[in-house]
């Protein structure tokens, strides 16, 4: 069966796949997976290869190269999921990349309800780097994940026990927000401020700006191009600003 699941995720052009069975998977912060899914038994958790556009200059090239492999990796999803369904009869449910997240003030819509870097970890399909995600063997850090939970019972892949990390500390020196300098902890808020920038404390800071300003500032602040990038992100949706951990990072690059 296992094997199966592997052949179908590979023939939709998924570039690698991985089993965790439910009781591997540890997140320290995200909710327990029976709360989300409380017949879930298993995860198949599929990689996808980060295109080479974000190493463009061109922020937008590199932000549309991430969203066509978000787009892409939800096609996958589905058609897992009904595989999952239609084949062994299994209840199974859908977690895309980067979403859903708790949004509220606790978690300052950092955690995601699923762990997709624990659930790739407890797949074998990599590694944690100083940089805190995670290193695949053949692709390195330019890799993203997603995971269908189901409740079919499958044993959990092989752990990857190699230490991936050359531990160059390239990722440190490289991140201009300065999140990753205490080792183990990546400062989240220092990278959505630098990474998000049109996010929802962008959106916060602007609107309580404008709020209290006076009529001719509120006028010059919606025709500035800071309001404009915000509009459009809000309609296209999450838009990444920085890649420097991931671009720096020599593992996997040829």
């Amino acid at each position: 069966m296992k094997e199966r699941i592997k052949e179908f995720a590979l023939n939709l052009g998924v570039d690698d796949v991985g089993v965790a069975a439910v009781a591997d998977y540890q997140s320290p912060r995200s909710p327990k997976l029976e709360t989300i899914f409380p017949d879930a038994k298993s995860i198949v958790v599929m990689a996808y290869k980060e295109p080479s556009s974000c190493d463009s200059p061109n922020k937008q090239i590199a932000m549309n190269g991430r969203m066509d492999l978000m787009e892409f990796s939800r096609s996958c999803n589905y058609r897992m999921v009904r595989f999952l369904e239609r084949e062994f009869n299994a209840k199974a449910m859908s977690v895309p990349v980067s979403y859903p997240l708790e949004m509220k003030l606790e978690t300052m819509g950092s955690v995601g309800d699923v762990s997709l870097r624990h659930a790739a970890i407890a797949a074998g399909l990599g590694e944690f780097g100083r940089h805190n995600l995670v290193i695949h063997p053949r692709f390195g850090t330019r890799v993203v994940f997603t995971a269908i939970l189901n409740d079919l019972e499958m044993p959990s892949d092989a752990r990857c026990e190699e230490d991936l990390c050359t531990h160059c500390n390239d990722c440190v020196e490289q991140c201009t927000a300065a999140a990753l300098n205490e080792e183990n902890r990546t400062d989240v808020m220092k990278c959505i401020r630098n990474l998000m920038p049109y996010g929802i404390g962008g959106n916060i800071r602007f609107w309580t700006k404008f709020i209290d300003s006076m009529p001719d500032e509120k006028k010059k602040m919606v025709r500035d191009v800071e309001f404009w990038r915000m509009y459009q992100a809000g309609f296209i949706g999450y838009q990444y600003f920085c890649w420097n951990c991931m671009k720096s990072c020599p593992v996997g690059q040829k």
